[in-house]
């Protein structure tokens, strides 16, 4: 095994990380996500875009239902239920790649477990619902466990780190350790620092520029830059003129920081538009195995 390379075998799925970047579409079957939100809230939209993220090319299909925007409100379990559980059971019967559940809750995850998905997507890493660990460990599904400081609603409240590497490495180290104690294999754990959540822009940027730290403490890394807020401000900033989510620009941006996350090791990016995502990560992974 080459350093930095993993197999993710769960399910009937069977995932290579490493020499190839593994690629997470993302489907918000949401009103209100900070770069989609709306555009596939319906049931027939949702199941539409899911077939084209395959058809693009994604290796997981990551769905949910519940906004983690800066300054989003939290939804009923119910009504988290009602988005995505009919296009995940539509869905799983229609593509073959794994569909990963986007959620805090337990009791969303398991309904979205029982109609097709086989991974847990939790940006809380387990602290806003402790039933979830034991959920993955039951299931023997595979786990994403993320850094976010504060919540959704309160974490571009001013974000602060006393040493920023420091803590969000020794966060998602000591969150991988308490799924393991819960009995979920370490070889099922995948980490994600978390970038736009509870961060600066400068936050992110030494993030991504120190990713090596993260990539060290032995598990895969998944990264999300795509579209988020830093890279339309340095564009605004650089630029002199407004560069929102849905700008072109934004789109070459997330480019960027995708490159240069997985130049830094990273395993799996999350990204919106995994068409233009698929060929460049052609050509950095030929580059990077060179």
């Amino acid at each position: 095994m080459q350093p930095g390379t993993c197999t993710l075998n769960f399910n009937r799925f069977s995932l290579e990380l490493g020499t190839q970047t593994c690629i997470m579409g993302i489907l918000n079957a949401t009103p209100d996500s900070f770069s989609d939100g709306g555009k596939f809230n319906t049931f027939e939209t949702a199941v539409e875009q899911g077939i084209k993220l395959v058809e693009d090319g994604a290796h997981i299909l990551d769905i949910g239902g519940e906004s983690a925007r800066p300054f989003a409100e939290p939804v009923s379990e119910q009504e988290e239920i009602d988005r995505v559980i009919p296009v995940i059971e539509t869905l799983s019967k229609q593509i073959d790649i794994p569909i990963s559940i986007d959620t805090i809750k337990s009791g969303v995850a398991r309904e979205a477990l029982n109609a097709g998905a086989v991974i847990i997507n939790d940006i809380s890493a387990f602290e806003k619902d402790p039933a979830m660990a034991d959920l993955a460990a039951q299931r023997d599904a595979p786990v994403v466990l993320m850094h976010m400081k504060g919540t959704p609603k309160t974490m571009q409240m001013n974000p602060d780190y006393d040493n920023l590497i420091f803590e969000i490495t020794s966060y998602l180290a000591s969150r991988a350790a308490y799924a393991m104690e819960k009995g979920i294999k370490k070889n099922h754990i995948i980490l994600d620092p978390g970038i736009g959540f509870g961060k600066t822009v400068e936050h992110n940027l030494v993030l991504i520029n120190h990713l090596e730290k993260i990539i060290d403490l032995g598990y895969p890394v998944l990264m999300g830059p795509s579209r988020k807020s830093f890279i339309q401000n340095i564009l605004t900033q650089k630029e002199q003129t407004r560069i929102g989510s849905d700008h072109i620009k934004t789109e070459y941006g997330t480019l960027a920081a995708v490159a240069a996350s997985i130049l830094k090791g990273a395993h799996i990016v999350r990204v919106h538009d995994v068409e233009k995502v698929k060929s460049f990560t052609h050509i950095i992974d030929s580059i990077r195995n060179a």
